[in-house]
């Protein structure tokens, strides 16, 4: 398999006057092309920080890290802002949902700033909401604007999806249902998603699962033949 994100001795320094907080302490680790990976980690292990660098919302302090054969630690703000366009896309917990803006077109909005999108209406009804298309989010139920969030990530086509915690604000059927998007995604498509959360039963679904604590990064669990996500528990 290709490795897809490199990480090199990757450190986060923030200031709070004259005390240096380390968020990342020298963190390494390479993900492969169509990998899920979950990270696992309590509040404030600096797991949002690692997800943000690797996202190129944020830079390290310290080290490398490689997209493919790009150095994003040395990438200008313009080169972050392609690669944050065209390569990523990005899942978060509260949705994120244009409130004025019908489900399909929430999805458009995405689906027009990529290169070689998805057809929206092919990845509504990958999500199940063909039905939906032109709700309004507040006619939605919580799992069902997930899995629009969801869709206006998948529709830019990107090589790697990012999650912050996706299924943190949803009931046990709503999360299911989502985690099986996420592992169908990843499938069918080749795809690789990291999903960083403080939810251990999640990790069921993962190829590979690391765990952050105090900003080090730990191999925990590789799981050769991963659980099925109707399998997962909560």
């Amino acid at each position: 398999m290709k490795t897809i994100i490199q990480a090199k001795n990757l450190k986060k320094i923030y200031q709070m006057g004259e005390v240096d907080v380390y968020a990342l302490r020298g963190v390494d680790f390479n993900i492969q092309e169509g990998e899920l990976i979950v990270i696992l980690g309590p509040s404030g292990s600096g797991k949002s920080t690692l997800l943000n660098i690797i996202g190129g919302m944020d830079k390290a302090s310290e080290g490398e890290l490689f997209y493919l054969d790009t150095p994003l630690h040395s990438a200008n703000s313009k080169q972050l802002t392609l690669y944050r366009r065209h390569d990523v896309g990005f899942v978060f917990q509260f949705y994120n949902l244009i409130p004025n803006l019908t489900a399909y077109e929430n999805v458009n909005l995405s689906a027009q700033i990529s290169e070689n999108p998805f057809p929206v209406k092919d990845v509504l009804e990958k999500v199940g909401l063909s039905d939906r298309a032109e709700h309004f989010p507040a006619q939605l139920s919580g799992g069902q604007q997930q899995r629009v969030a969801l869709a206006r990530a998948l529709a830019k086509n990107p090589r790697i999806l990012l999650c912050d915690e996706p299924t943190g604000a949803l009931d046990t059927q709503a999360g299911t249902q989502v985690l099986r998007l996420f592992k169908d995604f990843c499938t069918t498509y080749n795809k690789t998603i990291i999903i960083i959360t403080h939810n251990a039963a999640i990790s069921q679904i993962a190829d590979r699962v690391f765990y952050l604590k105090d900003g080090i990064l730990s191999s925990i669990q590789e799981n050769e033949t991963p659980l099925s996500p109707e399998k997962v528990t909560w």
